[in-house]
């Protein structure tokens, strides 16, 4: 097979760092506010443009409480545990890398008494009609190593008992999430709208709020955990004044991309921009007998981290199952500069992962499929 005449314009497909907003520049991070305190005035203003540009553009209640916190989306969802969890049963659900990290943490690290865990393999979500909202629960909106997604907020009740813990990272922005359904909600800027790394998001419902100014954890609490003092919510973190130092900078950029957020239509022209990336996928997937998504459900396919298997025979019939074949097809498309960053994830089973959060131009997604045919050509013609 000839190489395409098409290349992506972008080649940027990584599941995070994700790719810039189409025509970003670091022109736009010329008024930065370098070399000043995040505590000055004009610095408190931009972190408190994030957070309420962000409220705004995902709608959530005006009830909620949205703070800047350290560490990306992986410190947002630590703070959550290690804060709230402890007055009741816990009941994780795990179907992929992320999810099951926070098993680990709840069962190894705060050595929780009560804890009951609903797995699935990758590809498959848990049964979601057996999840316990008596307990607190803690479950990944969308699994971004699995490329699973939940279909929907419908099992979860209005009149749960326990807190909804949902780890939100490759879902905020690129999906509809149900405000009132979820009491503890993470991400990172790196993600969908294509920030810089290290800064996450951690949003509150009332019913959290309460949790944590009557729940005292019965572990240490680092600094950067702390939320409350005095039996009460220290308001400023949600107001922009960040409990440790952020970059200026990364705080300049997240601005630039909620702004282009709003000028591509808010959240609604987001999930139809990564929508279509998805349904750019799915036509190419149909057209062909060798490759299947590795949601199971179509109902469950991610419109981000969407997760490829390559199953043509003389693939899964090589002797690791064709793991070597799918990342050499990743290296000969990142070798041609056409797709970088497209191999799955580390822990999950071998394939392509291609990024189709709302920063990918659908256009780029239609040029680089033909790319990964020509590289699956090349690899059997290196197998003889």
């Amino acid at each position: 097979m000839n190489k395409p005449n098409t290349r992506p314009a972008n080649p940027h497909f990584s599941s995070g760092p994700c790719a810039k907003r189409p025509g970003w520049s670091p022109e736009v991070l010329s008024e930065a506010l370098l070399g000043r305190s995040h505590r000055a005035p004009e610095g408190k203003a931009r972190l408190g443009a994030v957070i309420d540009m962000s409220k705004s553009l995902l709608g959530l209640p005006q009830d909620y409480r949205l703070g800047i916190v350290p560490a990306s989306d992986t410190g947002a969802v630590e703070m959550a545990l290690w804060s709230l969890l402890g007055p009741r049963g816990v009941q994780m659900l795990a179907w992929e890398s992320f999810g099951s990290t926070w098993v680990a943490d709840v069962l190894k690290q705060l050595k929780l008494p009560d804890v009951t865990v609903l797995e699935a393999e990758y590809g498959d979500l848990p049964d979601l009609s057996a999840v316990d909202f008596s307990r607190d629960v803690v479950f990944t909106w969308n699994g971004t190593t699995s490329g699973v997604k939940v279909p929907n907020g419908d099992w979860i009740p209005d009149d749960r008992e326990g807190l909804a813990i949902c780890d939100a990272t490759s879902a905020a922005f690129a999906m509809d999430l149900p405000w009132d359904k979820l009491d503890v909600v993470t991400w990172s800027w790196q993600k969908v709208l294509g920030g810089e790394a290290q800064h996450g998001m951690l949003a509150l419902s009332p019913r959290a709020v309460a949790r944590l100014e009557s729940h005292t954890p019965p572990w240490p609490m680092p600094k950067l955990f702390r939320m409350t003092k005095g039996g009460k919510l220290i308001e400023d973190i949600f107001e922009g004044e960040t409990i440790n130092t952020p970059s200026m900078l990364c705080v300049e950029d997240a601005l630039d991309g909620l702004a282009w957020a709003e000028q591509v239509g808010g959240l609604k022209g987001l999930i139809a921009r990564s929508e279509g990336n998805l349904e750019a996928v799915a036509t190419w997937v149909d057209a062909h007998d060798g490759v299947e998504f590795l949601a199971k459900d179509p109902a469950t396919r991610s419109n981000t981290a969407i997760c490829l298997r390559l199953t043509a025979p003389w693939i899964t019939a090589q002797p690791d199952g064709g793991a070597k074949v799918a990342k050499r097809v990743a290296a000969l498309v990142a070798a041609e500069n056409v797709a970088l960053d497209i191999a799955s994830y580390r822990d999950a089973p071998a394939g392509l992962r291609i990024w189709g959060g709302a920063t990918v131009e659908r256009s780029d997604i239609e040029a680089l499929l033909p790319w990964i045919d020509w590289a699956v050509d090349q690899v059997r013609a290196e197998l003889g």
